[in-house]
């Protein structure tokens, strides 16, 4: 079941001559306790050639501790707006702008070109806080009659970055990233220099609940970095990117935890697709920010998103202790970088994988053969060994229970740092790094005592980008030892 939504009064257009436009206003007030979403209805005549959208509400004073107003819009076109209907999907823009346009030729980021259908469409208001004296409204809607300008043609990102190929390896990407196409500020070309800047091989296109940026990366790709699709699917329950999606897919968000039919419903389509779900930001303190969602139908959990801060600490912790219950989802880490201020690949995953194409990253990325590090200066390697074999991350290390395990992780760019190896019992091994960045550190376990062992790079001093103490540097995924259980 659908997140409940209201309906707003409606407006309908007369047909004009070419070149003419016309402007509808509605206004009103939303309470408290509307529901999540409201859709006015607009009735489309034929020989519209744009429609254009601008809306405010007001935002009142409210006490220290009360939640004030703020009201997402988008709009859905004459082939419905049902709960994932694709086919409806013409736009969102969530609380980023004031106004949009949308004509055959083009539309305004994180909208969708194409021909305005007679019929039917829908705007739709999402009031994600409602003060308590109320949201009052305005919208203005303009159709302009005239004949289709030319019509757009989609531009994709290239599946391969030849440049950047190095067969079986391990690759660095960002996969939580975001552009003018929702709410970030960085053009895709100011992004894609960015992550190119950053030593990036991959990054993973995540605008909020659309998918407008799939349509057009081709125009800003290089030969030296793979794009990936995605849509950071932002509901009133949490956020969870949906990522390694072809180009034009786009999932709903019109719900809440409170049914898990419906997130089984959509993380389905994304799997049919052959993409992964990311629990985003699991702690994150903004409402709807917080994953609320089954962790069991994540194929990954954001552990470490932008700069290190306390809610990073309480996802690594959250996410030890499933592994330590015995549920392994492969941990990630992204930037989720929005502004030119904020750094690309701070953090970003590393991850081993047969080739650069979205297929490979994404098995390497399922099955933990990765780690997370804060830049490309970072480097690691962890690996175990014993009774002859060997094993790296997100492997099983076969053997007996009595077989001594030798734990070694080979570290360079983290001066001032400290390794430990972990197992399900917490710290077991810890060795501080010196002025030179690099060391080589081991540690002898036995699977009698160790299921898995995993490490962390940590800063104790915090460092330059964060204010947190004992930051997060480098950490990896989980090595198994022995038998599974």
């Amino acid at each position: 079941m659908a997140a409940a939504a209201g309906l707003l009064p409606g407006v309908a257009f007369a047909a004009q001559p070419g070149g003419t436009s016309r402007t509808h206003t509605v206004t009103g007030t939303l309470r408290p306790d509307v529901p999540d979403w409201y859709y006015l209805p607009v009735d489309v005549p034929r020989g519209v050639r744009q429609i254009d959208v601008v809306y405010s509400y007001d935002k009142p004073p409210v006490p220290a501790g009360t939640r004030g107003n703020a009201c997402d819009i988008g709009i859905f076109g004459p082939e419905g707006h049902e709960l994932g209907n694709a086919r409806g999907f013409r736009g969102w823009s969530g609380g980023f702008r004031d106004r949009f346009s949308i004509s055959a030729s083009e539309a305004t980021p994180g909208y969708l070109a194409g021909p305005i259908t007679p019929g039917r469409w829908h705007v739709i208001l999402g009031p994600y806080t409602v003060a308590p004296q109320g949201l009052n409204y305005r919208v203005d809607i303009t159709l302009t009659f005239g004949p289709d300008g030319v019509p757009f043609k989609p531009d994709p990102a290239p599946e391969t970055a030849p440049a950047r190929e190095r067969g079986r390896a391990w690759y660095r990407g960002d996969s939580h990233l975001h552009t003018v196409h929702s709410d970030g500020r960085r053009t895709p070309e100011q992004l894609v220099a960015d992550a190119r800047a950053a030593g990036l091989d991959f990054i993973v296109s995540t605008e909020h609940n659309t998918s407008s940026s799939q349509l057009v990366w081709g125009d800003h790709a290089t030969d030296d970095l793979l794009i990936l699709n995605g849509e950071e699917v932002t509901t009133r329950s949490g956020h969870w990117p949906a990522i390694g999606l072809p180009a034009g897919t786009w999932i709903d968000w019109r719900y809440r935890a409170a049914d898990p039919r419906d997130f089984r419903r959509f993380t389905d389509q994304v799997h049919r697709a052959g993409g992964l779900v990311t629990a985003a930001h699991p702690f994150a303190n903004c409402f709807g920010c917080t994953y609320e969602f089954a962790y069991e139908l994540a194929d990954l959990v954001e552990v470490w998103n932008g700069p290190w801060t306390q809610d990073d600490e309480a996802s690594v912790v959250h996410w030890d202790g499933l592994l330590r219950g015995g549920r392994f989802i492969p941990a990630i880490g992204d930037s989720d970088a929005h502004n030119p201020d904020q750094r690309v690949a701070l953090p970003h995953t590393v991850v081993l994988a047969d080739r650069l194409r979205r297929r490979e990253l994404l098995a390497g990325l399922k099955a933990g053969h990765s780690w997370l590090a804060e830049s490309a200066a970072v480097h690691l390697d962890f690996t175990v060994s014993g009774g002859g074999t060997s094993a790296g991350i997100g492997e099983r290390l076969a053997g007996g229970t009595g077989t001594p395990v030798t734990v070694k992780a080979v570290v360079a760019g983290v001066p001032g740092t400290t390794v430990t190896f972990l197992d399900q019992l917490g710290p077991e091994h810890t060795e501080p790094i010196g002025d030179s960045g690099a060391a080589t550190v081991t540690w002898t376990t036995y699977p009698r005592y160790s299921r898995w062992v995993r490490v962390e790079v940590r800063r104790p001093s915090g460092g330059p980008n964060t204010t947190v103490p004992n930051a997060m540097v480098a950490m990896s995924n989980p090595i198994f030892l022995g038998a599974p259980h």
